[in-house]
């Protein structure tokens, strides 16, 4: 080997460098990372979510009767007042009668104008009877003062004649029935929408019960409607609430009274709310990936001054910010400096280009940042983002 170098130096030369690369080549090196502070500044957790707005009190106009509605005027936005009248309801007219039913409703009026004649005579007759007995009881008076006709036969003339005169009270009452079945079965070929005379109908008017503005129009054009079916709907725009739906574990967590801010609005000022109610009941809803969640509806009241909201109406869309907790000084770092470690969490600090492990306690935790409640002082440098290839000890530098 002595010999070799002697004869061939350039080649020992050689075979040095080469090694020395292959050393300096397989070195460890120190491992660039990206380092932060941990800091005192105002942590907020909250929740983030879509609503929209609400009239508080909506009030659905239906229609009372049956019958055609006039073409309604009105339109969304419009502004009404209480009592106003929003439009007339006509009583539908009698069908038409056919053939048979003209018949039918003929033979009805002359079976029913016999049975008046019929309860006329059983009246005379009931007259005359109670009339008798009235003559028998007169007769019997003088007699029974005279020991003439039993007490016994008195009493029973007594009876005949309030027996009588119930009787022809009973008739009278007969009589006046079968009128008014003789003036129904009239009616019915009176009233018929193919000999409707020209009289003045009635006409159901419905009228606002609020001061407000029309919400919604069910009904426009003119046609029949039934008892019960909805017109329109009116409320007042200026008295509105926000409905939040998030998530059912998030409604948990949610207390009225929280802090509620609104974004994405359509204004230039972040508006503020107060929650009012949490519904107790949950509904299903689809979200974008097609996941089936359960949501619960968040019912907030605007904190805000009404000029600064005012433009907003009934059913526009907002972004919620629900906020669950908030403090000014909170010791944190970014969450993605923490890492799980064995039962708990850890960092990686920087100290003399070594990377040392460190347990923490954590809070408070949002997407971005995370309280610490010890394990960490204020101003320590903390890795950002550390790698798998960082262990206790590990040499690093900083990325510029």
């Amino acid at each position: 080997m002595y010999q070799l170098i002697r004869n061939h130096p350039g080649l020992a030369v050689f075979i040095l460098l080469g090694m020395g690369l292959l050393v300096w080549g397989f070195w460890p090196q120190p491992i660039l990372v990206e380092t932060t502070h941990a800091k005192q500044a105002p942590l907020t957790v909250s929740i983030e979510a879509e609503g929209q707005t609400r009239v508080i009190d909506r009030y659905v106009i239906s229609a009372p009767v049956n019958g055609m509605t006039c073409r309604l005027h009105l339109k969304v936005g419009d502004e009404v007042t209480q009592g106003q009248v929003l439009m007339g309801i006509t009583p539908l007219a009698s069908p038409v009668l056919d053939a048979r039913s003209r018949a039918q409703a003929q033979a009805q009026v002359s079976a029913a104008k016999s049975a008046v004649r019929a309860a006329q005579e059983q009246a005379g007759a009931a007259k005359a009877a109670e009339q008798l007995a009235v003559d028998k009881l007169n007769r019997y008076q003088p007699l029974v003062k005279k020991n003439l006709v039993s007490e016994e036969a008195f009493q029973q003339a007594k009876t005949d004649v309030l027996t009588a005169s119930a009787a022809r009270r009973s008739a009278e009452f007969n009589v006046e029935v079968a009128r008014y079945e003789l003036q129904a079965a009239l009616t019915t070929l009176e009233y018929s929408a193919a000999s409707q005379k020209n009289q003045p109908l009635e006409r159901v008017q419905v009228t606002s019960p609020i001061d407000g503005k029309v919400l919604k129009v069910s009904r426009q054009c003119e046609g029949p409607v039934q008892t019960g079916e909805a017109l329109l709907e009116v409320g007042d725009p200026s008295a509105l609430e926000i409905e939040i739906d998030v998530l059912s574990a998030d409604a948990v967590k949610i207390r009225p009274g929280m802090t509620v801010y609104i974004h994405r609005w359509g204004g230039d000022k972040t508006l503020t709310a107060i929650v009012k109610r949490i519904e107790p009941i949950g509904f299903t809803k689809v979200s974008a990936l097609g996941v089936e969640e359960q949501r619960v509806l968040i019912i907030c009241d605007f904190s805000s001054p009404e000029e600064d909201w005012q433009r907003l109406g009934d059913g526009y869309r907002v972004e919620a910010e629900i906020v669950l907790w908030h403090q000014e000084a909170v010791l944190q770092v970014p969450s993605s400096a923490i890492f799980r470690y064995q039962d708990g969490w850890a960092v990686f600090t920087v100290e003399d280009g070594l990377a040392k492990r460190k347990r923490i306690t954590v809070g408070k935790r949002t997407g971005l940042a995370t309280q610490i409640l010890s394990g960490l002082t204020e101003n320590n440098p903390v890795i950002n983002y550390p790698s798998d290839l960082i262990e206790d000890g590990t040499a690093v530098t900083r990325r510029q």
